[in-house]
């Protein structure tokens, strides 16, 4: 996801690991959309920084174009 992309590269392994928890652990992955737009609560398990970072990138801020994945091939860049 754009979501990925943008932050997966800057995360320490804490923030990983919570990501990983987030993106595996909930059983429908239209709770973790409802939970980023704010649509319904979140579980207190998963109301964390990264669940708080989600919830911005949601957002879009600055009305950024988001039609397309991207591509993977920055799953294997250097990590800045």
């Amino acid at each position: 996801s754009l979501f990925a992309k943008e932050n997966l590269s800057r995360m320490d392994e804490r923030q990983l690991n919570l990501y990983d928890r987030l993106i595996n652990e909930p059983s429908n992955d239209w709770d973790i959309y409802y939970w980023a737009t704010e649509a319904k609560p979140a579980p207190a398990v998963f109301e964390n920084e990264v669940l708080a970072m989600l919830r911005e990138f949601a957002k879009n801020k600055k009305r950024e174009q988001r039609l397309r994945q991207p591509d993977l091939e920055y799953l294997f860049e250097p990590p800045r």
